[in-house]
Parts: structure tokens; sequence; C-alpha cells
């Protein structure tokens, strides 16, 4: 069998080397801010935010901008400093991109599928915040542009939701998932490793069950302690760098290799993360799991 990422010389499937055969060059993902809040934040479902969202809303590396062309070019500029991408995706990652009335949501979806050289579009959100009237906007816009909708799962497991005050539940997500995929879009799962009170096991099983469930991809990281979080105020040590590469090796091997793996790792605002401090050198990391998954000789998939 021929699997998707033979010649990207990973051995999972990278999300960059999904971009180039699908557009034919290097893809930029260009975050943006909606001004969305969030179900959580609100006192809709709760307050406070889940323990580790910073206040920004998983929007701190956004240049702060009133308008959504501001926020691109600003992106766009640093972009062409460094490499001159074939297109763009703007991607609404702050707070939740579907909580708003469905003719807001309109407006500034437009706004960002009429960018320039704009490829696809990307909204992060909630497995609660989605219903048939954004499904059936989604509908529309796929059929100008290539949409995906990446969910915040974090976790399969109920109780280490409440633990995190997720304020969301597995079911959330099963009817979520199930609306979606009614519509030509792609979804992309977010998973968390190292959540407290969560055991490898549990962690390997959300990939796999995900995994199972017929999404295109998935986002991985370590959870991060930033400053002016619940997180920050409590007794928790987060994984060490040696323990989650390990715990992503054996993720990859229960995901299916069709799954685009769009992120291995990531990292908070500089001046905010309290810890890991291993999460800052992302190279570092990157390069301890492809060392592992070749020392293990194992691929995506190859435990499934």
């Amino acid at each position: 069998m021929t699997l998707p990422f033979e010649g990207s010389g990973k051995r999972f499937y990278p999300y960059f080397w999904y971009l180039k055969n699908k557009y034919g060059g290097r893809v930029a993902k260009v975050p943006l801010d909606g001004g969305f809040t969030c179900p959580n934040r609100d006192g809709s479902k709760g307050t406070g935010g889940c323990i580790y969202c910073s206040p920004a809303g998983s929007g701190d590396f956004i240049s702060p901008s009133s308008s959504i062309s501001q926020q691109f070019e600003a992106y766009r500029s640093s972009m062409l400093s460094k490499w001159t991408p074939v297109g763009y995706i703007p991607y609404f990652q702050s707070f939740t991109g579907t909580y708003a009335p469905v003719e807001r949501l309109r407006e500034l979806y437009t706004q960002a599928v009429r960018l320039p050289d704009t490829v696809g579009l990307a909204i992060a959100t909630r497995p609660d915040c989605i219903s048939p009237e954004i499904c059936g906007l989604l509908a529309e816009l796929e059929e100008q542009t290539d949409v995906t909708v990446e969910l915040g799962v974090q976790t399969i497991f109920d109780r280490t939701a409440e633990r995190c005050n997720l304020c969301h539940t597995f079911a959330d997500f099963q009817q979520a998932l199930a609306l979606l995929q009614s519509i030509p879009v792609s979804i992309c799962v977010h998973l968390i490793n190292g959540l407290p009170g969560e055991t490898p096991e549990q962690m390997v099983q959300s990939a796999r069950t995900v995994g199972s469930m017929g999404i295109h991809a998935v986002k991985l990281h370590a959870l991060h302690v930033l400053r002016h979080t619940r997180l920050a105020e409590q007794n928790y040590t987060c994984l060490t760098q040696e323990a989650y590469v390990t715990i992503v090796c054996d993720q990859l091997e229960v995901l299916p290799p069709q799954v685009v793996i769009q992120r291995l790792t990531g990292d908070g605002k500089g001046t905010d993360l309290l810890a890991p401090d291993w999460s800052r050198n992302k190279r570092s990391v990157l390069a301890a799991i492809d060392r592992k998954l070749k020392a293990r000789n194992s691929v995506q998939g190859c435990k499934l």
C-alpha cells in the first residue's frame, strides 16, 4: 500500500506535504481575531474559560487590529520577509470562531475568503458551537473555497473535561461531528496531552478514538502553563519532553495514515509561558519525535 506521506521525508502525514500536493507549493495559514468570545466565558456554559486558556483565547500571536484585512496584511508582510507562499488560509483562531449570529459569521467569513491569494478558510471552535444553521453557511462557503473546521475536543474523557472546566462533553463532539460530516468540509481535531489526572494510555486512546471517526486532520500539543490562567494557580506538573515525545509517537502509531498531522507540538507566548520550558524549542521536540519513530522503525498507522 502506498502511504500518502511517501516522499515527504517523514514517518507521518505532515501538513506541509498535504498543502504542497493540494496547492502546488507552500501555503501560509494566517491567524485572525474575529472579535469572538466563548460560551465558557460569557456565562452561557461557564465563566473563566478552560483552566489553561489565556486571556487572548489562544490568539496570543495575532497582531492587534480592528480590521480583518489589516490583521491579514500585517501577517502577510511579516511572512513575505521570510518566504513567498503560493496562497493563504485565513484562520479564525481566537476564542470560539462559530459563536455568533449566523449573519455576523457570514460577514466575517466572506471578508476572509475575499482576501488576496486565499485558497481556503479555517475556523477554530468548540464542539458545542456547531448547529445546522452554521453548517448551512459553511456548505455555502465550501462552494467558494476549501473550508476546514477545527474542533477543540482536547480529550474524549468527560472526567478530564470536568477537571479542566471545558464545559463540553464527548457527546457534544459526536453531535458536532455528525453535523459537519453531512456537509463537504474538512474536520481537524485538537487534542492536548498532559491534561491533569489523565494517563498516557488515555491520551493514546483519545487519538485512537477520534482517528477512527472519519476526521481529516489532527493537532497535538502538550499542555502549557500560561500566566493569568487558572492552571497557573494549581499544583500541576508538566510532562517531560521525553514523556511527551513517547506519547506522540504512540498516538501516531494508532492514527490512520490518511489523517493529516497539522501539528505535533506548540508553544505559548514567550513572556507568558511558565512551563514546560522545553516547548520553547519546537525544532528540538520535532527532531526528537522523528528520532524515536525511526528508532522504533514505525510509521503513522502501523499499529492499527
